[in-house]
């Protein structure tokens, strides 16, 4: 799956930042990666109903 590879990627990133800056940036940018696959998998296993209400 590509957002698991993505998600991997961040992790080894993170691993490898030195600056305070780039590291935050990759931590945001994991955490909506790891919530965007969570609902992804809430929506497969049909915990959640991503539809709009309306």
């Amino acid at each position: 799956m590509l957002l698991e590879q993505h998600i991997e990627e961040l992790w080894a990133e993170l691993r490898n930042a030195m600056h305070p800056g780039e590291r935050h940036e990759i931590e945001v940018e994991l955490e909506l990666a790891c919530a965007e696959l969570a609902v992804i998998m809430a929506e497969q296993e049909g915990v959640i109903d991503a539809e709009p209400p309306f």
